[in-house]
Parts: structure tokens; sequence; C-alpha cells
């Protein structure tokens, strides 16, 4: 026998293999650790690293601003798969450097954790925490050119993979002051000797766009513009808000009623640190707060969102006593009750930002906490005493809230699963599968009760559970809480997935890690699919952001011919297998309208069968662009609805009316 490891009676040649000493520490020169480990910098290497690299160009640009100093981002996509950014700042330092003894922006786009942001004095605020992102494009672009306008003269460097072409030179003459970059990522292709980076080097305009307007909102007065010059006729994107956060909250209530007409807006400074917030209620029913540091977001909030819901809880609650709304014996309102229908934006500038996580999805300042709670408490106090109207509206929205929140907890206790192993409470329909670890476990989402008995026969009841639901669910984005918990439909689903509910909701007690919308495939069915995510996304939205929830593919198409069946998903698959017979052979084509024509053998072959089935995983990009869809598919207003049908009808494919 033999065994393997270190221990008594290792051989020497073993010993040797296995020795840990001074010559296996590797050093990495220059950039060469970027290379080697890109998903450290940049986080991943697919599409969302790619679009990073911008990001980070970009990012130095607004710290320009920031400083006061720049006014014009200028940001173009190639042709040839580059990226040009573009601004009218300072430009970067082109003086020699007196410790390394090298122009200042070759040293920048060469060293990591080289440039004015720690502490010399170039930027009191800056978005780059790590120091790093010029220099780590540098690494991972198969080729960069830096033009430097500063003093009269155009300085340039080139680089390649993050070595130095040539030294830097003065190439012109200019009038302007400024930096610019065009970078090619260094993507992974057969003809390339070099093993390459990145997955894919086609940058997304509409992610780009969605990114940049997101930055003009949080720097009010700047310019930023997005040219896409590899389409005919290129596209073009400005934005530039001179309302700054008060632009975006009103941006985000555009297809809301809002409770009153001008956001509130709270901004403050106070050693160093500059706080701006913009509020405003409408008649929706979820809350919509995003929080920024150093313009970076913060979907996990931290210390400023802390702050900002203490001192809102309390000045509510204050105001309502003192102006006799909330009598004496009246509970207060809680935060929740409070924060129902509100959008705003909380956007804090710090000089030593301390993320949580390399993610930098939290911010951890400890002192920014009190300074938002003493800054949101003085203002907004006397915003409610100056303006006795609006505060009205925005209690008399609490105290419903409120109301509603105590029929809801009712409802609640009437959906909850004990467990995820206990079936004594599962709603009735459902046909639960017999596996218990929730990883291999799926439930189908099922329209109507005769696809609903196709997919019961023919699942693999070891790990598919059948849910099927009675027509269309409810709209969510119209209803309040207490009266979507009171709804048959969202009851058994709640139930049936053993989470829990809103901020009750924990994805370590799901049933399953499959949500699989199983909808026919026509209007009645897309319009049920959207109802279930607008469900998900509001109310239980870490089932998409930990990408449990997909959406079945049935084909629409069978295609006979003879003993030859095949089934089609598309209406341009169909043509090209038609073209594939030829004209003489004339198949049978039955066009599946709904899943209850299959049979349970057909289902499962299709739809059902891990082996042969075709499912999309239901992701969340971008947070502020999705509750704007949702919010303008299933809100109430109808004509933004309507202007988003006729603009985007010509794109609908296999429309059934």
């Amino acid at each position: 026998m033999v065994t393997q490891g270190k221990g008594i009676g290792m051989q020497d040649n073993q010993h040797i293999e296995n020795a840990y000493d001074e010559s296996q520490i590797q050093v990495l020169e220059g950039l060469e650790a970027v290379r080697r480990r890109p998903g450290m910098y940049i986080g991943s290497t697919d599409e969302r690293g790619l679009h990073h690299l911008v990001y980070e160009i970009v990012d130095n640009a607004v710290d320009e601003a920031l400083a006061g100093f720049c006014d014009h981002i200028l940001v173009t996509l190639y042709p040839d798969g580059s990226v040009e950014v573009k601004d009218d700042g300072r430009g970067f330092p082109v003086g020699i450097h007196p410790k390394m003894g090298r122009p200042a922006v070759e040293v920048c786009l060469t060293i990591l954790h080289a440039g004015g942001k720690f502490g010399g004095g170039g930027y009191k605020v800056s978005g780059g925490l790590h120091g790093v992102g010029a220099s780590v494009v540098n690494a991972l672009s198969s080729h960069l050119q830096v033009n430097v306008y500063q003093d009269g003269k155009i300085y340039q460097q080139e680089y390649e993979r993050g070595q130095i072409l040539y030294d830097l030179k003065v190439v012109g003459e200019t009038e302007r002051t400024g930096t610019t970059i065009r970078f090619w990522p260094d993507v992974k292709t057969n003809e390339d000797p070099e093993p390459g980076i990145f997955e894919t080097g086609n940058f997304d305009f509409d992610v780009l766009r969605t990114r940049f307007r997101e930055m003009a909102f949080l720097n009010k007065g700047i310019r930023i513009e997005l040219n896409d010059l590899r389409v005919e006729p290129p596209k073009q994107k400005v934005y530039h808000y001179e309302g700054g956060i008060v632009s975006f909250v009103e941006y985000l209530n555009h297809h809301k009623t809002p409770l009153f007409k001008t956001p509130v807006y709270i901004e403050g400074i106070k050693d160093g640190t500059t706080c701006e917030i913009a509020m405003q209620w409408n008649d929706s029913y979820t809350e919509n707060v995003f929080c920024f540091a150093n313009n970076i977001h913060t979907p996990e909030g931290g210390t400023h969102l802390a702050g900002f819901r203490s001192a809102l809880t309390r000045v509510v609650n204050d105001y309502g006593r003192k102006a006799n709304i909330l009598k004496p014996n009246d509970a207060n309102l809680t935060g929740e009750d409070i924060r129902e229908g509100l959008t705003g934006i909380v956007s804090v500038k710090l000089v030593e930002p301390q993320f949580e996580g390399q993610t930098k999805t939290k911010l951890g300042n400890s002192e920014v906490r009190a300074m938002v709670d003493s800054l949101v408490s003085d203002k907004l106090s006397v915003f409610f005493e100056e303006n006795p109207s609006v505060a009205r509206s925005v209690l008399d929205k609490c105290l419903s809230a409120a109301r509603a929140r105590e029929a809801a907890r009712k409802a609640r206790d009437l959906t909850r699963r004990k467990t995820a192993l206990e079936s004594g409470a599962l709603p009735g329909k459902l046909a639960d599968c017999s596996e218990r670890d929730p990883s291999k476990c799926e439930i189908f989402l099922v329209e109507g009760d005769s696809a609903g008995g196709s997919a019961k026969t023919g699942r693999d009841r070891h790990f598919q559970a059948i849910l099927p639901l009675r027509g269309k669910i409810l709209n969510v984005e119209k209803t309040r809480m207490d009266k979507v918990l009171a709804n048959n439909e969202i009851k058994a689903m709640i139930t049936a997935f053993g989470g829990g509910f809103g901020n009750e909701f924990d994805p370590e007690k799901l049933r399953y890690h499959r949500i699989v919308c199983m909808t026919d495939a026509d209007v009645d069915g897309s319009h049920i699919r959207i109802l279930l995510l607008t469900f998900f996304y509001r109310h239980m939205p870490r089932l998409i952001e930990d990408g449990y929830v997909y959406i079945a593919q049935p084909p629409l198409y069978k295609v006979s011919r003879g003993k030859s069946v095949n089934y089609v998903y598309t209406d341009q698959e169909l043509q090209a297998l038609l073209a594939t017979m030829g004209e003489n052979a004339k198949p049978d084509v039955q066009r599946y309208k709904g899943l209850g024509e299959m049979s349970a053998q057909q289902l499962w072959d299709t739809t059902m069968n891990p082996e042969t089935r075709s499912m999309y995983r239901v992701t969340l990009k971008d947070a502020i662009s999705a509750d704007e869809m949702f919010t303008l598919l299933m809100g109430d207003q109808v004509e933004p609805r309507k202007e988003f049908i006729q603009e985007n009808a010509k794109l609908v494919h296999n429309l059934d009316i």
C-alpha cells in the first residue's frame, strides 16, 4: 500500500519534493502580479471585469472634477475594441518623480499604489481607494497610449501589457489641459501567442451609460459624454445635472406620484467629510434609498445609511408627537413605516474611506454615522417646521403604513413554514420532492391546472417539486403588504419556498435553490412571468441577487416528419430546420401555445430534463435600472408604459393575440 503525505518514515526524495524554503518564494516584478491574479484587482475577467477597466480611468477624471479642475469627460468606444477616456483636468504630472527618477505619469501607469491619493495632497477626496486604477488598466491591456496636455505641450507614451515601449516624449503643442488614455483590453484570442486576460472584449453601451448617468447625478455640474463609434449611425449620450442628487431623486420618481413637489435637500461638511442627502416620498409601497461613498455605490449600506435611518425615524416621531398627529397612547412609528414609499440618495465624500470587503459594498467609518445623524436631525426638523403641510402628508402615509404593517403581521404568521424539513404546513396543491438538500432541489411554478398536471406526471419526484398557480398573481407593485400576504397564490409560494418574506427573508432556510418560472409562450404567459419577477424583486430580492430564480424555455414548435421529431425554440431555429429539409419534404409543424398541449413525456424531454433542457438564470445587474423598469412596467402610470411599448414593439417576436 502507498500512502501520500509527510510523516515519520518519509524517504529522502519525498522530503526534497515537499521542501518549502527560500527558493520557492516568488517575487512578481512590476505589474506581473496583476496579470497573474487579475481577479484580485478587478473582481473577475468576464464582462463585469472588462467594464471595470473603463470605470477606473473615468474615476481618475472624476477625482479631478471633485478637486475642482475638470468639467468634461468624453468616453469613446472604437470599432477596433479600444476605449478612449478624455478629460479637461490638470493632466497627469509629467515631471521627474524625485524617488523613482522617472516621469510621474509613467510611475502612475506602471507601479501599483502610486498616485495622488495617499496623503500627498493631490486629492482631498477620491473614489479610488487603493490607488491602483491606472496601473491595473495598463497591466491588463494589450496596448495603452497616454497623452498629457500640459504647459502648452502634448506628451505621449505607449505601453504593451504594462511594459514601456518608449520614453515619454513631446509630440505637439496645445492650448488645452487634461489627459487622454486609450487602451485595448487584453482579450483571449486564438491568433495571439500571449494567453490573454478577458473572456470577452465587447463593451455594453447600456451598462456604461447607466454608470455614467449615476456619476453625473452624484457630481453636479460635471458633463460626461459617451460615444459609440462601433455602430452606424454612432450612438451618443450626454449626462449633465446641475441639480445633482436632487435631480437623481426626481429621476427615480419620474414614473411614480410624489407626495410633494420638490425633494428635500440636506448638505453639510465636517472635518473634511461632505454629506449630501436628497429624499422625497411617493405613493408607492416600497423603499428606494441608495447610498454612495466617494461616488462608489454601497449596496450593503454602512455607517452613512445607519446614521440617516436613525435620525429619520427619530425626527418623524418627534414631529408627530409635537404636532399631536401621534396621540399619547399611540406607539411610535417604526423605521419601516416611515420609509414606505421613500426615495432617497445618501452621498458622502470623505478623505479616508474605510470599506468593508474588497468589493467596497459597505462603508465602515464610525465617525460618519454621528455626522449624518446630527445633520439629518437638525435640517429635517427645520424643514418639517417650515413646511407643515408636507410634514402632515408624510405622517399620514406613515400612519397608514403602520396600520397595514399590523395587518400584514397577522397575515405573515399564516404563511410561516416552521423549518425547511417540516411539510405539515405546506400548501395542498404543492407536489413536493423527496430530496431534502436544498442545493439539489428545484420547484417549478406552473401556470394552470392542466400544465400542472402534465408537470407533476412528467417530473423527477426525487428532486423536482411542482406548484401550480391559478391565473395571474397579484401585481405587488400596486399593492400594500397586507393585501399581498392575503393573496392565496402568494401565500402558497412563500410557504412552499420556506425562506420567509420581506425583512424576515433568510436564504439559508430556502427549501429549493432553483425556483423556475414555467409559463406559456404567449402574451399571458409573459405577463404572469413579469408578475412573478416583480414579486420576487420587491419582496424577496435575495432570490434574484443570489441566483436562485430561473425561467424555463419550453419549445415553440414541434416539427414531425415520419418518425423524426424535432423541437425548436425560436422562429429562427424553425426556418433553419425547414431549410435543411428541402422543398419536397413537407413536415407537420405544431405551434405550442400552452404547456398543457404537451404530454407529460414531452414536457420532461423538452423543458424539465436537466440533460436536455435550456433555462435562463435571472440576474440583477443594476438595482436602480431594475427598479425603474419594474415601476414603468407594473406601476400606476399608464402613459410611460404606453410609450415604452410603442418604442419597443418592433423588437417583439412570436406575438400571439
